[in-house]
């Protein structure tokens, strides 16, 4: 299969299935009023989306490196659209805490499928700028449902996003099985030594790392509505417009460091690890700027600032990690890395939600800028560590 076919297939389901995903994030305002919801309720809902995601990322990742990555991503997406219909279905909030977690355990299905597909069809050279690329669908994913969601509730019902994504998601899924052709991993399918994985000394910090952002990462999707809305006084639409273009500044983020990962000179470890600590620093300094700053215009601006740093990370945090683990067990590798992402949205947004009710915004954004410092002292850990000596590499030139 060529380049542009792998990357436009992959894309396309990447952002289908983030607009399923992300449409919980963007209609939180909703779920708190719908179900008169207190601030750390409303973390619990995110929580939720996100431990069903977790439980379910190592069996998927494995599955994917055994079965193939068409079979999962179809399978996936298929179950992420049911997952979204479910939400609009919730009768309770019992009800909604479980629609949410069954849509966030077939969204697993993402991450291992689409870098396995990406580092098993793209050539060396090309991958980082490939991943890079895969990598704005979650982020276009995210900023579609943002509009969607806010946008369509406003002149109908907040549920029309969640069908209109449903709908979407299936056809898309279709699509993806009829025209997708599993890639050559350089060996026979077999299930990822996980032992292995965790005797690798670069990939324990690169997750320990990817705790920390991800707990930012998340808790600030989740809360970016919320807050413009409290904070600045501005409309739930006007907040969906934020959030939009911090996932628009994330995208052109992703691209610019996956473009960079390829271009730069010297041992990959060391310079993609290089602007992954740059992007974790910076978002730290953002998210301190988030927690003192007012005034509609720049609050929007210092959001959007920190979109291309924190919600552009996680392309450099994979290609990173394809410089530390072996080709044939990126699937497993990516599912724990993203365990180990998304297992800090379990605790981050109702600490957050707590902290907002209780003090206010300003402790909880300078909880997430601690997170995101911690994070860089376990960057600066892989970069001094470097791959195993034993290791064929999946970014080997």
């Amino acid at each position: 299969m060529g380049l542009y076919r792998i990357v436009s297939l992959v894309f396309a389901w990447q952002v289908a299935a983030s607009v399923c995903y992300y449409t919980v994030f963007a209609a939180t305002p909703f779920f708190r009023s719908e179900f008169a919801l207190s601030g750390a309720a409303v973390g619990l809902v995110v929580t939720a989306l996100t431990l069903g995601y977790a439980v379910f990322l190592l069996p998927l990742g494995a599955l994917t490196d055994r079965f193939g990555e068409r079979r999962t991503l179809t399978v996936g997406l298929l179950g992420v659209s049911l997952g979204a219909f479910l939400v609009t279905r919730a009768w309770s909030f019992a009800a909604l805490l479980a629609s949410a977690f069954v849509l966030g355990a077939l969204y697993g299905t993402a991450m291992p499928g689409t870098n396995k597909a990406v580092f098993d069809n793209t050539p060396p050279g090309r991958r980082n700028l490939a991943v890079g690329i895969k990598q704005v669908g979650v982020t276009a994913g995210s900023g579609a449902s943002a509009l969607l969601v806010t946008g369509i509730a406003g002149v109908l019902f907040w549920e029309a996003g969640f069908y209109l994504a449903a709908g979407v998601g299936a056809v898309v899924a279709v699509a993806f099985w009829a025209a997708y052709r599993d890639g050559d991993g350089g060996g026979e399918p077999s299930y990822p030594d996980f032992r292995g994985l965790l005797g690798n000394a670069p990939y324990r910090s690169l997750t320990a790392a990817g705790l920390c952002l991800g707990a930012a990462l998340f808790t600030t999707t989740g809360y970016t509505v919320i807050h413009v809305a409290d904070s600045v006084g501005a409309s739930v639409a006007f907040g969906g417009v934020v959030l939009a273009g911090v996932q628009v500044s994330g995208s052109v983020g992703r691209v610019v460091t996956g473009w960079l990962s390829d271009a730069l000179p010297g041992d990959p470890t060391r310079r993609i690890g290089a602007i992954l600590l740059a992007q974790s620093l910076a978002s730290a300094a953002l998210l301190g700027a988030v927690a003192v700053v007012d005034g509609r215009a720049l609050t929007a601006a210092v959001f959007v600032a920190l979109g291309f740093f924190l919600l552009g990370f996680t392309g450099v945090y994979y290609s990173c990690m394809a410089t530390i683990v072996p080709a044939d067990e990126m699937g497993g590798a990516t599912g724990g890395g993203q365990l180990a992402l998304t297992s800090g949205a379990l605790f981050a947004p109702p600490a957050f939600g707590l902290l907002a009710d209780t003090y206010g915004y300003r402790e909880g954004w300078l909880l997430l800028a601690g997170l995101a410092a911690v994070g860089a002292v376990f960057v600066v850990r892989v970069m001094a560590t470097g791959p195993p000596d034993d290791t064929t590499v999946a970014a080997a030139d």
